[in-house]
Order: structure tokens, then sequence, then C-alpha cells
């Protein structure tokens, strides 16, 4: 089973979108995946047409956890139609303070996702905009790391401040770490700003800039308005053939990385 945690230091980047559609997309491809939304703002959730009053979430889940309790993940996998999900809910943003006194607390997620033995072969994780206890628990859980970010300046450098923290995280919490990389959202080939950032960021991270771009597409916002990825919504939009290219692209890179 694979881990890959959908992350960047920045709000509105196209997370939740890159997540919910990049599943959907290696779904379609044959993998079994999971999604796990540990955003407390539960866009993923809401996207996935999920009420709030869920009884069992991921905030659930680490508590049991962080008491040392039988961790019951299965029980909290929620199958929409769409993609099996464990859910968020507004509860999960408390847990940054529950947790930061507990022993182990950057290991608790991956203690979550122990229990879920082979049944998947990819979980996607949607992280908060933020590198706090929620976000250091995806990256210690995770093999892959996936940043997405508008072709803009404040993303750009933001970008910089993400990958200190997870060279960081790294090095003291999960060697197994890597970069999977950089995906540009909200990208259009014709402006020079965003051509000229993606030229920046190939010469900064080399061989970390994913080729496919995810276009400005309002398709994508329109199918999770109506809890769908946007395969089921509009298999011919342009947004279902960036991340249906998004999802070769990083399988490709997937096994190249894994022969290395």
């Amino acid at each position: 089973m694979l881990t890959i945690s959908i992350a960047i230091q920045k709000g509105g980047s196209g997370k939740t979108t890159t997540a919910l559609n990049l599943a959907a997309a290696l779904q379609r491809m044959g993998k079994e995946v999971l999604l796990i939304d540990l955003d407390p703002q539960a866009n993923l959730t809401q996207s996935m047409g999920i009420a709030d009053d869920i009884e069992l979430s991921i905030y659930e889940l680490l508590k049991q956890a962080a008491s040392g309790e039988l961790v019951d993940t299965q029980q909290a996998i929620v199958h929409t139609g769409v993609l099996p999900l464990i859910p968020a809910n507004l509860e999960l943003a408390s847990a940054e303070l529950e947790l930061v006194s507990i022993y182990g607390r950057e290991q608790l997620l991956s203690q979550v996702l122990g229990q879920l033995g082979d049944q998947y072969d990819i979980v996607v994780i949607d992280c908060p905009p933020a590198v706090g206890m929620l976000t250091v628990n995806a990256l210690t859980a995770s093999e892959y790391v996936l940043m997405p970010l508008q072709a803009e300046f404040l993303p750009f450098k933001g970008v910089q401040r993400f990958m200190k923290n997870v060279q960081l995280i790294k090095k003291q919490l999960n060697k197994k770490l890597e970069i999977l990389g950089l995906v540009l959202t909200k990208f259009d080939e014709h402006k020079s700003m965003h051509k000229e950032i993606r030229a920046q960021l190939q010469q900064m991270y080399p061989g970390k800039v994913l080729e496919t771009g995810i276009r400005s597409n309002i398709s994508l916002a329109k199918a999770q308005e109506q809890a769908k990825d946007i395969f089921t919504f509009d298999n011919t939009a342009n947004g279902a053939k960036d991340y249906r290219a998004l999802a070769t692209e990083i399988t490709e890179r997937l096994l190249t990385m894994a022969e290395q």
C-alpha cells in the first residue's frame, strides 16, 4: 500500500480538487484507492456529499490511537458511490491542541493506516493548508508528497518554505518520505507569468515539476457541487483530460522511483 499526501503550505491551491480527481483517475486505472480527509475544513468530505453529523471520522480514529485503544479504521470508511473515504468534521480542528502533549503524536495516523493491511493499493490524504500536527502526521505516514500550487508569486514563495519542512520531517521522522512532484493548478500556458514560474520551479527543483498542468475548468467546481468526481460529471471536460494525464504521469513516476 502506497500513501500519498496532497499537501502545500497555502490555501486555495487545488489540494482537495486534486485529491478527489487524482484518486478517481487512479481508480479508473484499476487501482484500489482510499481517500482520507485530514483537513478540519472538511472540504473533501463535503465535496463527496457526506453530511457533517458523521458518527466516526478521522478525528475519532486519531483519538483512539492516542488513548491506546484498538483503532477501528474499517468502521470509519464511508462508501460514497464515488470513492471510499475516511471523512473529517469540524471537531478535527481541536486535534492540533489535544494531540500536542501525546507521546508519539506524530505516529498516530500511521497507527490508523496500519489497520488497513493490503486492502488498498493507494491511500490519498487531503492535508490542511498549514504545517501543524495533522500535516506532520500525514507526512510521517506517507511514502510520497504531491504539492499542488497555482502559478502565482505567493504560492511560489510558499513552496520554498514547505520544501524545508518536508526535508525536516524526512530527516527526523520519516526517512522514506519522497517528493512525488509539484503540479501546477489553474495553469494557462498562454500566460507569460505562468510559464515564467514553471521555468523557475524547474530550475530550483530539477525533475520535480510534473509535465501535466491542471487548466482552469468550471466543470471541476460544478462536479464538486454535485458531489461527483470530474469523470462521473463530464468525462470529456478539460479537467477530466488533465487529471487522467496526471494520474498516468504519476503512475509512471512511481514505477521509476520504485526502481531507483
